[in-house]
């Protein structure tokens, strides 16, 4: 039931209201999107998927649009005469958020409180509206949720497809990189030419796996926008022979805008990513629990004691002496498909032996940390578990007395405390580390009174 797709960017320039002239620069990113449009339109869909960065967002959750209709104009960007008034599929809308709770996937139209439409809808739209004018839209927002999230809901969304029998097209609204130019909006950084060169090969081959291998700091670095929006849509084609043409890739303006078009014609089982992806990383973090120390395998087993039979786990015999002889703060960060999914710990000692301590702040890590959700049940074989025993705190008098991968800090000021650890993938200056430290503690790096120590970490994984 999916019979076209296609990746598109979304600068308000290329419309020509707002562009006023400059969208000439782009003239082979309009040739494309208008090519683009066109072939959506010769498949005659029913509903038409776009799924945009721009849309409601939130961290753990996907948002799909609800209503009747959608509304919304350019008026930001001074051309509010350009206006958009679209039915939703409603009825696909609450199959898929009905299919969503089922499986207990956090998305749906519960938390939708953005009735307006957003630019990275309505751009394509623009173009779209030209060749197909009346058609129902369905609106997909991303979260941060790891990426095999995003394409697990685009196989959900495809599920829904074929259970109403609907004729879909599929949107997936995103910029590349932001920061390709040194006179470009956001300057230039290395990673934004590299992450357009790779994007680019990744989505014209059609090899959709290579998403998920995209580090969280490299997507950061390369100030992108569409990766989540590209791969529900790789989702969307799991298992699905696909054809890609690569139409346009343009930066003029130091911000990547790339347009593929995908053909499908029928299924193919050797292009399920997801499950390939899954066998891989089974296979690589069953090795890693298996070398994991003695600290590790304390961490798991007290966060699973926990999480499978809600019990506190007693302090097991035949574990190394230091263990129930030494008293030391420790933090626990767990990672799920490579990001963060809890991280909590003590600054100093509060346990009588640090076994004790690692019991313990393993479960406010995975249940407690204020920034996610509870670990689930069906999420322990995908964690990853590092446990960081700290050293003595040292005062520090010079911000040369620093190294981000040496020493983790501490920033005190007026009561309050935050703390960072060492080594920590895209914290890369001593800048970072005492804005982020100081920004944990609620408070400014550059208070009068700012007290900042250094300590040392023995990592285990």
């Amino acid at each position: 039931m999916i019979v076209k797709a296609v990746m598109v960017p979304h600068p308000p320039l290329a419309v020509s209201e707002v562009g006023r002239g400059d969208e000439k620069k782009i003239q082979k990113t309009l040739d494309a999107y208008h090519q683009a449009a066109r072939e959506i339109a010769e498949t005659k869909p029913e509903t038409v998927i776009i799924i945009s960065p721009h849309a409601l967002m939130y961290r753990d959750y996907f948002n799909i649009s609800r209503g009747k209709e959608a509304y919304g104009d350019l008026g930001r960007f001074r051309a509010g005469m350009v206006a958009f008034e679209k039915e939703y599929d409603e009825e696909f809308t609450h199959a898929l958020t009905e299919l969503l709770y089922a499986e207990g996937f956090p998305g749906g139209t519960e938390y939708d409180n953005d009735p307006q439409l957003d630019h990275g809808t309505m751009v394509p739209l623009y173009f779209l509206s030209q060749y197909l004018p009346e058609v129902r839209i369905v609106r997909i927002g991303l979260s941060g949720l790891p990426l095999a999230m995003h394409y697990r809901l685009g196989m959900y969304i495809a599920e829904t497809a074929e259970k109403l029998n609907r004729r879909i097209a599929v949107i997936g609204s995103g910029d590349l990189a932001h920061c390709q130019k040194e006179d470009g909006p956001y300057g230039y950084k290395p990673e934004g030419p590299e992450y357009d060169e790779k994007i680019m090969k990744t989505m014209g081959s059609g090899d959709f796996g290579e998403l998920f291998a995209y580090p969280e700091s490299f997507l950061n670095a390369a100030m992108e926008c569409g990766h989540r929006a590209f791969v529900i849509m790789a989702g969307i084609l799991d298992g699905l022979s696909v054809t890609p043409h690569v139409l346009s890739h343009e930066a003029t303006f130091g911000v990547g805008y790339g347009i593929i078009t995908y053909d499908i014609s029928g299924s193919d089982n050797n292009r399920h990513f997801l499950a390939s992806y899954s066998n891989k990383e089974k296979n690589r973090l069953q090795d890693k629990m298996q070398s994991s120390d003695a600290w590790v395998r304390l961490a798991r087993a007290s966060l699973e004691s926990y999480i499978l039979h809600g019990r506190v786990l007693k302090v097991p015999d035949g574990l190394p002496e230091e263990l129930y002889k030494e008293k030391a703060g420790c933090f626990v960060s767990i990672h799920e498909h490579g990001e963060l999914r809890g991280c909590i710990g003590t600054i100093a000692a509060t346990k009588p032996s640090l076994a004790k301590e690692i019991i313990d702040n393993a479960i406010s890590a995975a249940c407690r940390d204020p920034r996610f959700s509870p670990i689930g049940e069906d999420e322990l074989e995908w964690l990853e578990i590092n446990v960081d025993v700290l050293g003595k705190p040292q005062p520090v008098t010079d911000i040369s007395e620093l190294d981000v991968k040496k020493y983790g800090v501490i920033c005190s000021s007026r009561g309050r405390r935050g703390l960072l650890l060492p080594d920590l993938e895209g914290v890369d200056t001593v800048e970072q580390q005492l804005d982020i430290a100081c920004s944990k503690g609620g408070f400014d790096r550059y208070a009068d009174d700012l007290e900042i120590e250094r300590f040392e970490v023995i990592r285990h994984v």
